[in-house]
């Protein structure tokens, strides 16, 4: 039996669905709430740093308000979502508490995350929970989205966060055990998946439609989840949120559920799209130390080693890193803005505040986010 994916990954989302925390539509669960905030302080305590991507804020609205059917209209959506957020919220907050566990609410959209600056934003505030090892609750902004913009399914959403943030890996809780050939529901002969290439075409033509009234995903959204989150080099694990201590289970290697292995590593994903990357925001002309100091020490670029910038290119940008001769050294995603480059270069991180006003990152590139070319 292969081990599990999840054993030696350090950042993890867990992606927990409308059936499991509101027990199919009957309101909030808390026993299973409190059985995953217990099991995740279990993780963090072990050195793990965890995001919790929950459904449930229409379906706790719907109980709420006594609708028996998910609505369609984009407002009775919204509504729904206004009033089921605020139960959502507290009961996360009230069961992390008892383990010591601060707790924080995001809600993203689409626009968000296609917007550089805000996705930008979002994964520095992510990061900084996570090194405060407060808990991420993060869901769809569905009081204010509109059709054009939804996600539609919390399995995109979190798979787009392990991309935010590079996780190491994607944990969906569901109702069902993993992935099957066919409906289990409905075809006697469908046989159980435990591993898998993440992206294999064959998954997404076994892969049928939504599995319930409650919810918006069936295992079709969990396999391009998948997909998805390989692009950043993050496995995805598709268990049942039913299973005894299923996350401490699987952090301490057990193989439960459906493992989706990613091709790529993490690492090698992105050093490969940071030097297949074709538009270039602009560049930064590097003196012979910095140069050094990156081709050689394998550090990020301070804005003292820079003496030139060159064209306009926003924060979140991928730039080129030039020699005094033109040749370029090394390529990655700059911090500053082009003007602001040209007001910090040739000065220490520490007098960034002073000439700015504000800090973003003590570096214009940092080494995670730089490649050799």
């Amino acid at each position: 039996m292969l081990p599990s994916l999840i054993q030696d990954s350090k950042t993890l989302i867990v992606k927990v669905g409308s059936s499991l925390v509101t027990n199919n539509g009957e309101g909030l669960d808390q026993s299973a709430i409190a059985a995953w905030a217990a099991q995740i302080s279990v993780l963090v305590q072990g050195g793990k740093q965890v995001a919790l991507v929950s459904s449930g804020a229409v379906a706790e609205g719907m109980q709420r308000l006594g609708w028996k059917k998910r609505p369609v209209e984009i407002n009775e959506l919204q509504a729904a979502a206004a009033v089921g957020q605020m139960g959502l919220v507290q009961m996360y907050e009230q069961c992390f508490a008892k383990h010591g566990l601060h707790t924080a609410q995001l809600l993203l959209t689409h626009e968000d995350l296609a917007d550089r600056k805000r996705y930008l934003n979002a994964r520095s505030t992510l990061r900084t929970l996570l090194d405060l090892k407060v808990i991420p609750i993060i869901n769809e902004n569905d009081t204010v989205v509109t059709e054009e913009i939804r996600f539609g399914d919390n399995d995109t959403l979190g798979a787009l966060v392990a991309n935010l943030i590079e996780a190491d890996a994607l944990i969906i809780l569901t109702d069902q055990q993993g992935l099957y050939s066919a409906d289990p529901r409905k075809d006697p002969n469908a046989t159980f998946i435990q591993h898998e290439t993440a992206g294999n075409p064959r998954l997404e033509e076994m892969a049928g439609g939504a599995g319930s009234a409650v919810g918006t995903g069936g295992m079709l959204t969990k396999i391009l989840a998948a997909k998805r989150a390989a692009h950043s080099g993050a496995h995805t694990v598709i268990a049942s949120g039913r299973e005894p201590r299923v996350l401490e289970r699987l952090s301490a290697g057990e193989a439960i559920g459906t493992h989706l292995k990613a091709v790529q590593m993490k690492t090698i994903a992105k050093k490969q799209w940071l030097a297949d990357h074709l538009r270039l925001g602009g560049q930064l002309v590097l003196d012979d130390g910095a140069v050094a100091v990156l081709s050689k020490e394998g550090k990020s670029l301070l804005p003292i080693g820079v003496v030139e910038v060159r064209g306009q290119f926003e924060r979140g940008d991928v730039v080129a890193c030039v020699d005094l001769r033109g040749i370029e050294v090394a390529r990655g995603i700059v911090n500053y803005h082009a003007n602001e480059v040209q007001r910090i270069k040739r000065r220490p991180s520490h007098e960034i505040a002073n000439i700015l006003g504000y800090v973003e990152e003590n570096e214009l590139i940092h080494r995670d986010n730089l490649v050799l070319v």
